[in-house]
């Protein structure tokens, strides 16, 4: 075994929308996470790998921080806490202000109950001026015990290679726990059924996006086709009306977009079907969330 060699478990956090997955997706060079500019998009612990000549850092991204309001509400800020304990390094992302607010507060009061190193990551440094950025330091330098604070941009990679020398400065000595070529440990449904939720979110209006869940119905490769069958489970008979859309419209432009990101991603021609289910109140029922795939861990 190499002695050099560093590996380690590092998780990101911050409120709904500072750009967790998108730094994720930025750092691991592919896109895993699902990104959209509605709250709440991350609903399991994602892990994405990242191996390179000093070590491997294995990022697990969990759903933000916030203060629940539902079963699944709940599921998410356990799942994120509990976190914070197991990891090797803690990155809190904020966005490049010098106001603090409540829900940073919430989050540095977690991270003040850790013994584990934090970095605090300055996120969207392209919004904002240079001169900009060393009040925003100098607002958060205190605010808990913070091992290094690093700017970044996540959508454009600016920094983002300082960012991974520092989390290799605090990861131990280990061994590789997964193969080079390795990016995820996600199993492909899951990631199909992200991809669908996540164009499912791009197209759709506000209202109707959390009460949304996708379940993989079949995924068959035939004749170098995967064919799968998918269902959009929704809240309400009125979401339902507007995810089908005129004429049908709407779901077929949420097939189309994520049937070409399913083809990038599986490497192979893709054919996409759709259905749509209304399941009442499917957050606060805990069987139904098992069902999709929102399990506690043991």
């Amino acid at each position: 075994m190499n002695n050099n060699y560093k590996s380690g478990f590092v998780t990101l956090i911050g409120r709904p929308n500072v750009g967790k997955s998108t730094l994720m997706n930025q750092l691991i060079g592919q896109k895993i996470a699902i990104t959209s500019n509605k709250p709440q998009t991350t609903r399991n612990r994602i892990q994405t790998i990242l191996t390179t000549e000093e070590g491997q850092i294995v990022f697990v991204d969990t759903p933000g921080i916030h203060k629940a309001k539902n079963k699944l509400g709940e599921y998410m800020v356990n799942v994120a806490e509990r976190t914070l304990k197991e990891v090797d390094v803690i990155l809190w992302l904020v966005e490049p202000a010098t106001f603090i607010g409540a829900g940073e507060q919430h989050i540095a009061n977690q991270l003040r109950r850790v013994n584990t190193p934090v970095i605090l990551v300055i996120n969207k440094i392209d919004s904002v001026k240079k001169e900009e950025i060393l009040p925003v330091i100098a607002a958060y330098k205190d605010v808990c015990d913070l091992a290094e604070i690093v700017p970044v941009s996540a959508r454009n990679g600016d920094n983002t290679d300082e960012l991974v020398r520092e989390i290799f400065k605090y990861l131990p000595y280990g061994p590789q726990f997964y193969d080079e070529d390795t990016v995820t440990d996600q199993p492909e449904r899951q990631i199909v059924a992200e991809l669908i939720r996540e164009k499912a979110l791009h197209s759709l209006q506000e209202e109707i996006p959390h009460g949304i869940a996708v379940a993989i119905d079949r995924m068959q490769k035939k004749n170098k086709i995967m064919h799968i069958d998918a269902t959009i489970i929704c809240e309400r008979d009125s979401h339902k009306g507007i995810i089908i859309g005129k004429q049908g419209n709407m779901l077929k432009k949420i097939g189309s977009t994520a049937r070409y990101e399913i083809e990038k991603m599986l490497d192979c021609q893709v054919n996409l079907k759709l259905w749509v289910k209304v399941k009442k109140d499917w957050r606060d029922s805990e069987f139904l969330m098992k069902n999709f795939g929102y399990r506690e861990e043991e």
